[in-house]
This record gives C-alpha cells, sequence and structure tokens, in this order.
C-alpha cells in the first residue's frame, strides 16, 4: 500500500495507531488518518478527495493531484509549513485541507492567512502575469469552536473592502468548518427528527469526519455511506488503513511471543546449565578444592558454592 506521496507510511505512526485504536473505528480527527484517507495512492482515496473539494467549494472538480505537503521556507529564517492535504485540480487551481482536532495555542485564523499567503506566492514566477494566478483555497476541519457567538457553518472570507464589502480578488477564499456546531443536526437524526435530504453536501462529510469512529452516530454513517458516492470512497479508503495497521498488530503481536518464548527457553536454558555447574561444584569440593578455585571454574557465586 502506498500512502503520503508514494512514501511508506511512518512507523512510529502506524505504532501509535496500532496502540490507540485496537478494536475502535479510526477516528478521522487523526490527523495522520485523515492524510492518509485522502492523499494515500489509491483510486478511492482519489475519488474521496475530489467528492469533498466539491462539496467544500460548490463547484464540481474534474480530477486531483496531491502535492508536496512541505512548503519550502522564502528564506532562511522562514517557518517551514507542513501541510495536511495540498492539491491541485481542474486548471491548476490549489487547496490545502487542514485537520485540527482541538484548541490550538497558536492563532489559527493568523494561521490560515499565512498558509494561504505561502501558497498563493509558491505560484508567482519570473516572467509569468500576476492576472496568471491560480484560486488559492485554504479549507480548516476543526473540532473545536473558533467563532463563539454564531452558529453558521461554514465561514468563507475573501478580501473585501472595509465598509461596501466589493471584493478585492477571487484568487483567495478561507473556509472555515467548525464541525462541534453541527452536534444538533446529528442529535435530530439520531432522534428520527429529520433525514441526511436536509444536510448540505459539506454538512454531511463533516458530520462523517467528526463521528465516524462514534458508536452512537453508527445509523447516520452508515446512511451517508450508503447515500454519497464520495463518502463511500473515503471509508473504502479508510478500510484499506484499517488493514494496514491491524495487520502491524498481528506482526506486533507475533514478535511478542517469539520474545516471550525465547525467555522462557533462555530462562529454562539457564536453570539446566546452572544445575550442571552446581553438580561439578560438589563433585570439586568432594575432592578437595578450595571455593576459589570452584568459583572460578564453574562460575558460581560464592553463596550458591558455600551451600553445597
Amino acid at each position: 500500500m502506498k500512502l503520503f506521496f508514494n512514501r511508506p507510511w511512518p512507523a512510529r505512526e502506524l505504532r501509535r495507531l496500532a496502540r490507540e485504536n485496537q478494536g475502535k473505528p479510526l477516528s478521522i480527527l487523526d490527523d495522520v488518518v485523515f492524510k492518509t484517507m485522502l492523499s494515500a495512492d489509491n483510486n478511492e482515496a482519489r475519488e474521496a478527495l475530489r467528492s469533498l473539494l466539491s462539496a467544500c467549494i460548490h463547484r464540481e472538480v474534474v480530477g486531483v493531484k496531491v502535492l508536496n505537503n512541505e512548503l519550502l521556507p522564502a528564506h532562511l529564517a522562514a517557518k517551514t509549513a507542513r501541510l495536511d492535504v495540498h492539491v491541485t485540480f481542474n486548471d491548476g487551481e490549489v487547496a490545502d485541507l487542514e485537520m485540527q482536532i482541538g484548541q490550538s495555542d497558536d492563532d489559527l485564523k493568523a494561521r490560515a492567512t499565512a498558509y494561504t499567503a505561502m501558497i498563493q506566492a509558491g505560484q508567482v514566477r519570473r516572467g509569468k502575469q500576476y492576472s496568471e494566478t491560480k484560486r488559492v483555497y485554504q479549507i480548516f476541519f476543526l473540532n473545536c469552536v473558533l467563532f463563539k457567538g454564531s452558529d453558521k457553518v461554514p465561514r468563507r472570507y475573501g478580501y473585501r473592502e472595509e465598509k461596501e464589502g466589493d471584493l478585492l480578488t477571487n484568487t483567495v477564499e478561507i473556509i472555515f468548518y467548525e464541525m462541534p456546531k453541527l452536534k444538533q443536526r446529528v442529535q435530530d437524526f439520531l432522534a428520527g427528527k429529520t433525514g441526511t435530504e436536509t444536510l448540505q453536501d459539506d454538512e454531511k462529510w463533516c458530520i462523517y469526519m467528526k463521528y465516524r469512529h462514534e458508536e452512537q452516530a453508527k445509523p447516520l454513517i452508515q446512511e451517508l455511506c450508503q447515500r454519497e458516492a464520495g463518502i463511500m470512497q473515503a471509508e473504502k479508503s479508510l478500510g484499506k488503513v484499517s488493514r494496514s495497521y491491524q495487520k502491524y498488530i498481528r506482526e506486533m503481536n507475533i514478535a511478542k511471543n517469539e520474545m516471550e518464548r525465547w525467555y522462557k527457553n533462555k530462562a529454562a536454558r539457564e536453570a539446566g546449565q546452572t544445575e550442571k555447574a552446581l553438580e561439578i561444584a560438589r563433585k570439586m569440593k568432594d575432592k578437595g578444592l578450595s571455593v576459589a578455585e570452584i568459583i572460578d571454574i564453574t562460575g558460581l557465586s560464592m553463596e550458591a558454592v558455600e551451600k553445597l
């Protein structure tokens, strides 16, 4: 299985998932799972990414290509940004999709604008007109509430005039999905008050990603997988990830059992060797050899020899 731009999945992340998720559904809130679900080198991941991106930008995305997720710094002292899912699509437009599992000590709003500026600056080339710059989307999926006092999901930002609100350029769009704000929609479905047909496409994706690992939301997640082709592809992509770490768990358990058998056999061997050494020591003592000589020849301790 190829993951992360044809690079093997980091072993330490695989071990962490194996430890934390034994017997549990994978949580897409984990950025490793999120990245792998959308960036793995298989058709399911590509179709899931295409569908999610289409839902977020409200227009059809025909094809997607995952890019290197590390943005090169502008100078030696500049910060290096490692994106979750960096993708180009259609006619060269670019998007970065980020999963934020909880509140951050850093300013998420400033981080979003910085990432957007870095991605946009990366398009500027010598001899290329600024009018050729393609649109950049910065999309954050937040498992926390960033904009308190509003239930609006999502929140979309661009460059607009302060008072009259006219758009300066359409080359930048920053989108925040505060997934906890969809909790009431989930509760209404589980209570039988509403169906999935009342949800927008991007809301369906947000609910799937936030609640996929929760047992109580299982009926809703199953319906989303059955009704939404893109989400079904994401589920298939996660199935491959799940099999990957389950295989690691099996291999880890086999190695653990082999190690335990080795130590048990080693203890048995050492016990046998000690008993043989004691037998030799008894014979040496009967022949009148000194304690020091017996210790030197057999390697036994003084205490063991003196007890003979």
